[in-house]
């Protein structure tokens, strides 16, 4: 009923050029401010129906040319937003391609086949691409949606990602549109199984150098304990990086005992910019694996040159017996980040639809 009135309603009207034309600018600009809350959005019932009025009468210009607009469209009202969608199963950008394969329904399960293609020789595109939390699935319904990776086809160096999307309300969504967006991917990754760091453990001393830091993530059965809520961890000051640990992207920025306590660091610059990340555990006499007890990251952001994320390792094993024990971790990379603005719109249709 709603698509039908609203198609109803707008395919009478057509917009002024001028209008259009402020409009865009317009919302340009208060895209680009960014100075009005998020409430402020929200607050007016009659600011709500002028955006969508004057967005949706230029929407054949704004949804092909004004990021930022569609974008505000979504936020104030997704239904609105995905109805005026323009239908585009296919966009390229920076060389690479992508296409919807297929997008049907079965129950309440909606799933949708996209694939990405690199159209130029740099074999961007490969087995371990990774499109590193950049992606968006716009759909005018309450749901839950995810995206992964399914295949690879070496040969036309095609992924294959598969969308699913769980409808929550048990209701006919045969016809409405989904929007799948991308900004960057990465690709080119490594896995490190199981590698022995080649560090003598009995060797390790009480660090020298420690410091009070602002935890902003970890875990672990015993972080609540020592870093959970307003509790500021001691962690290993930073030193240049050990030579014993091998892994391009990672560096071994510390190793010692601060409070009777195994302290283990690493270090990865720019994390936004790649997906470096691992683990430490240790290994006894007769190869039992014993797990780290906690674990906390904190960063150099608003040093120079240049942000750095230290993760740290924390083991409850008394400084006289770790000599029995040996280093091993597990460990992830990636070798290349490509950025780009890949945007597709499709309707979902039924197995019964496509089968015709």
């Amino acid at each position: 009923m709603f698509r039908e009135n609203y198609k109803n309603l707008f395919s009478q009207i057509k917009p002024d050029e001028i209008l259009v034309d402020s409009a865009i600018q317009t919302t340009r600009n208060k895209a680009r401010s960014r100075q009005k809350p998020l409430s402020s959005l929200r607050k007016p019932a009659a600011a709500l129906v002028s955006i969508c009025l004057c967005l949706s009468l230029a929407m054949p210009v704004l949804a092909a040319n004004v990021e930022p607009v569609y974008q505000l469209m979504y936020l104030v009202s997704p239904q609105v937003a995905q109805l005026f969608m323009t239908v585009q199963k296919s966009d390229e950008d920076n060389g690479i391609k992508m296409d919807v394969v297929s997008a049907y329904i079965h129950d309440n399960i909606a799933e949708v086949y996209i694939t990405m293609q690199d159209l130029t020789e740099q074999n961007r595109v490969d087995e371990t691409i990774d499109l590193f939390d950049s992606y968006s699935i716009n759909r005018p319904f309450a749901s839950a949606a995810h995206c992964e990776r399914v295949g690879y086809d070496a040969g036309t160096k095609t992924a294959t990602f598969l969308i699913t999307i769980e409808e929550w309300g048990n209701q006919n969504i045969v016809g409405d549109k989904i929007t799948f967006s991308v900004r960057e991917f990465l690709s080119h990754k490594k896995n490190y199984k199981d590698i022995l760091v080649p560090i003598a453990l009995s060797d390790v001393d009480v660090a020298e150098s420690t410091q009070i830091v602002s935890s902003n993530g970890g875990g672990g059965l015993d972080y609540k304990k020592f870093v959970g809520g307003d509790q500021k961890p001691i962690a290993l000051t930073p030193s240049a990086p050990m030579s014993e640990f091998s892994i391009d992207g990672i560096s071994l920025s510390g190793i010692g005992y601060i409070e009777g306590k195994l302290h283990i660091q690493t270090a990865v610059k720019e994390p936004s910019d790649n997906d470096n990340h691992g683990f430490f555990y240790l290994k006894d006499g007769n190869g039992n694996r014993v797990d780290h007890n906690y674990s906390f990251a904190f960063s150099n952001q608003y040093e120079q040159p240049g942000r750095i994320e230290y993760d740290n390792y924390v083991f409850d094993i008394p400084q006289d017996e770790i000599g029995g024990y040996t280093l091993y971790g597990d460990f992830v990379t990636s070798g290349l980040k490509v950025e780009g603005s890949w945007r597709v719109t499709f309707p979902l249709e039924s197995i019964k639809d496509q089968a015709k």
